[in-house]
């Protein structure tokens, strides 16, 4: 077995693992960062990407994501769309801040090449097997290098950024499965198809067919999504069915057609772990919580996380100060619980629900047109969805 010696394990490459070993290189924190997917796996992934103005800034002005800026596309607002009518919600107007369009896998792919020039230690093709000793000052953690030998990491700390099915969280809370969870009687229907946008901001639609979101990747992708049974098969609908579908969501505008070249269904859930941390391991993003996205929340919200754990972990390594992760789940979940809650307000406010009556539509309605209706409506729905100050 081949041992390693770092003062933070970090498990998962994704943006919140990568961020923070990136933050902490910058207090003289060393890391290793080990992910069970390849390099090709990470970067040719492709999600969506709303990121906040806080999140656009961090990225930016610590050189996290050089291109977040000069390639990503700046949004000012958005649109609410029902009864065949469109509600812009002006972002700068209310709050004076926007959002950026750059999809995740972009700020990967910005995130590993600067990591790996600066000399981060980052192995891909590592599998973690088990993660002990979190209650001493020395946990560690067990794994298989893509040879298959054993490898051990002590730490003198460590995070889990492994995702939604983190192993981690089985050492913090004691269950893989610990925690806070809702189930949403529907899905969402992707398409990635080549055509020019159908519209310079996001539309997000609530029609009499259910829920849609059109939205774009570039001046040549769109990516949309319409409301379906989670368990719809993505292969089984021809793609003029999956255009009438799509246009009969977005009553009052005419969508921009072209090949299908990606299809998925997107199932919803929400969770929070009952642990964020316990001894000497903490989690992070998908891993210590997920939002369904009609919220934009998921990134940002493991954004929000690293900032305060990264704090942490500085005054504990740098200054042998725990006040700080002593607060860290305090702290992290008052943000969590308010972007849960904004992501379940925009979620059930514009979807339809298989059991939904005709008074639910109605009140649906009068739900939307108090918010658009309302300049403190507006104000509430720009200031979350552009996100939040940083703890």
């Amino acid at each position: 077995m081949s041992t390693v010696r770092t003062q933070v394990a970090i498990v998962g490459a994704g943006p919140a693992g990568l961020l923070l070993s990136h933050l902490l290189a910058a207090r003289g924190i060393e890391s290793v960062v080990v992910d069970q997917r390849t390099r090709e796996e990470i970067e040719k992934t492709i999600r969506a990407g709303i990121l906040e103005h806080p999140t656009v800034e961090l990225l930016d002005q610590t050189g996290a994501s050089p291109r977040v800026k000069t390639v990503g596309n700046r949004h000012d607002g958005i649109e609410l769309r029902f009864e065949g009518e469109g509600h812009r919600i002006d972002f700068p107007a209310l709050t004076g801040r926007s959002v950026w369009l750059f999809p995740q896998h972009e700020v990967l792919i910005d995130l590993i090449e600067v990591r790996l020039a600066a000399g981060q230690d980052l192995r891909f093709g590592v599998t973690v097997d088990r993660v002990d000793d979190i209650e001493t000052d020395r946990p560690r953690v067990f794994a298989t290098n893509p040879d298959g030998s054993p490898l051990e990491i002590e730490a003198d700390f460590i995070v889990g950024g492994d995702g939604s099915r983190s192993l981690v969280r089985a050492a913090v809370t004691g269950s893989s499965t610990g925690g806070h969870f809702r189930e949403y009687p529907f899905a969402w229907f992707g398409i990635l198809c080549e055509a020019p946008p159908s519209s310079e901001e996001l539309i997000y639609s609530n029609s009499p067919h259910g829920f849609a979101l059109i939205s774009q990747r570039s001046a040549t992708v769109q990516r949309m999504y319409f409301q379906c049974d989670p368990e719809t098969d993505p292969n089984a609908m021809s793609e003029a069915e999956i255009w009438d579908t799509l246009q009969s969501c977005v009553p009052g505008t005419t969508l921009q057609e072209g090949p299908i070249f990606q299809r998925d269904v997107l199932r919803f859930r929400s969770f929070v772990s009952y642990e964020l941390r316990r001894g000497r391991a903490a989690l992070v993003g998908d891993a210590a919580h997920t939002v369904p996205p009609t919220g934009a929340k998921g990134m940002n919200l493991a954004v929000a996380d690293v900032v305060l754990l990264d704090r942490a972990l500085g005054a504990l390594l740098n200054e042998g100060d725990e006040r700080l992760l002593d607060r860290y789940a305090e702290t992290a979940l008052k943000r969590i619980w308010k972007a849960q809650h904004f992501s379940w307000w925009m979620t059930n406010m514009l979807h339809l629900t298989p059991e939904a009556s005709e008074f639910d539509r109605r009140r649906q309605i009068g739900e939307l047109r108090s918010v658009v209706e309302s300049e403190a409506g507006r104000t509430y729905l720009a200031e979350a969805y552009t996100g939040w100050a940083f703890a």
